[in-house]
């Protein structure tokens, strides 16, 4: 089956969003389409429904394609925890932390596990549609760049190129990419995308003639910028978010999956550590990667008695690892920070063990058992979302049956659901809380799937890689 790929010049160009795109626009089309990514590196992640995680770029992708997020559409995931480690994803599963070093030597076997992945995906799909990671002409890594390089190689895709124009220096970035790859990738290049254009689009043509003259290569669109919040892929997206929200969410050093907060990303507001947080209105501890090191972190800036002076008497919510710090206490017996026991913020009263190196990874759905702060209306009904956590907490009073805790007045609460913003019921309770309207969760993909409809050459796309697959 063909497959297109869609690479970057640099990180946050827009591949994952032009793939997701694609991926809704084919599947519309009546094709059966799949999303791929060999390996990513991030902290926002989701749960399949057999319970595997993978990057939440490639859950929204296959969402967008129609499909069910399949692990194999990402098998290889990368957890930064800092120190210059991660934690090492395969199919799904956490193997170890590890080192830069330490996961290239494993690079070869994993490159057998993304071959695998990507064929029976081949097999059972008119398209696959792949995604690289950072910018393709990364030269000092490729003979152990899966994601991009690698994964060329193995599957033949029509390759194009992205640039965020926004940024600058598309032109050279565009022309540096194409001639720093190798001979065999270089020749798969099959058209360049430039991503997030504002102003007058024929001042552009020129340099288009000449980047052609000079790589034989076409631009195959030009996507305006686009006016709505699509979801974030990487902590370094946090910066795209718009400032001056009535909700603050706690920027943790080792935040994760941040993506819970997109439902309500226009009453969001990231506040850093050394941050006020008086002027709003309820406060978010979001999950992190290393649940006692950002609590130290929090500790050292004072933010954990700010947060308690907050709580006396407006909303505190912790999601997972912030959950978790908001109990009385965490002790680990070696799994995250060595054998240690740390006091935590203390609002709510449950106490959290780490006692292996083993994940909790399911999708959940579960009553509104307790009434708590803000989602006080929803009591009885049903919430969807999913886990991802290590470490066990007994709480005395749990908020979605047997999940999450509370404070005997129910201001202060936690879960460790995923997602739960994505609920329109939840979502809908934070919006009337603030006293802003709400207007439902927009399909911004849909939307967004339009403009590239209009302003890419599909239909080339679409012929030239059905045309591949007949040679």
């Amino acid at each position: 089956m063909p497959s297109i790929m869609i690479a970057g010049t640099t990180s946050s160009a827009g591949k994952s969003v032009v793939v997701a795109a694609l991926c809704r626009i084919l599947s519309k089309m009546g094709y059966e389409v799949a999303p791929f990514k060999a390996q990513n590196m991030s902290l926002n992640s989701y749960i399949t429904r057999d319970g595997h995680e993978i990057a939440y770029a490639q859950a929204f992708q296959a969402l967008a394609a129609g499909k069910e997020p399949d692990v194999r559409m990402n098998p290889v995931l990368l957890k930064p925890k800092g120190n210059l480690r991660s934690q090492l994803v395969v199919m799904g599963r956490p193997v170890k932390d590890v080192s830069t070093l330490e996961y290239y030597r494993e690079v070869p076997g994993l490159l057998r596990v993304v071959e695998e992945a990507y064929r029976t995906l081949e097999e059972e799909n008119d398209f696959v549609v792949i995604e690289g990671a950072g910018g393709m002409a990364e030269i000092n890594l490729y003979d152990r760049d899966m994601a991009n390089i690698g994964i060329a190689r193995i599957a033949r895709p029509d390759v194009y190129i992205v640039t965020d124009i926004d940024r600058g220096g598309s032109f050279a970035s565009l022309y540096g990419t194409y001639s720093l790859l190798p001979e065999d990738v270089r020749s798969l290049v099959s058209g360049f995308i430039v991503n997030r254009f504002r102003g007058y689009e024929p001042l552009l043509y020129p340099g288009f003639e000449k980047l052609e003259k000079l790589t034989g290569v076409r631009v195959v669109g030009v996507i305006p910028y686009f006016e709505g919040d699509l979801p974030s892929e990487d902590s370094l997206s946090i910066e795209d978010w718009e400032r001056g929200g009535e909700v603050g969410v706690i920027r943790l050093p080792r935040i994760s999956n941040f993506t819970d907060f997109e439902p309500i990303r226009g009453l969001v507001e990231f506040v850093d550590l050394k941050g006020s947080v008086d002027d709003y209105e309820l406060l978010i501890l979001p999950g992190t990667k290393e649940t006692v090191r950002d609590l130290a972190e929090l500790k050292r800036w004072g933010m954990d008695e700010k947060i308690r002076r907050f709580a006396r008497d407006r909303p505190v919510v912790g999601i997972c690892g912030g959950f978790q710090m908001l109990g009385k206490a965490i002790v680990d017996h070696g799994v995250e920070a060595g054998n240690v026991r740390v006091k935590g913020i203390g609002l709510i009263d449950a106490d959290t063990e780490f006692r292996r190196y083993e994940k909790v990874t399911r999708q959940v759905t579960k009553r509104v058992t307790e009434e708590v702060s803000v989602i006080e209306r929803l009591r009885g009904e049903e919430v969807s979302g999913y886990e991802i956590h290590m470490g066990l907490t007994r709480a005395r009073w749990p908020v979605f049956e047997d999940d999450g805790g509370k404070s005997e007045d129910g201001l202060v609460w936690g879960t460790y659901l995923h997602g739960l913003l994505f609920n329109e019921n939840v979502a809908r309770e934070f919006y009337r809380y603030v006293g802003r309207r709400f207007e439902g969760l927009d399909d911004l993909v849909d939307r967004f799937a339009r403009v590239v409809e209009e302003k890419l050459d599909v239909e080339h796309i679409i012929d030239r890689a059905l045309s591949s697959r007949s040679l």
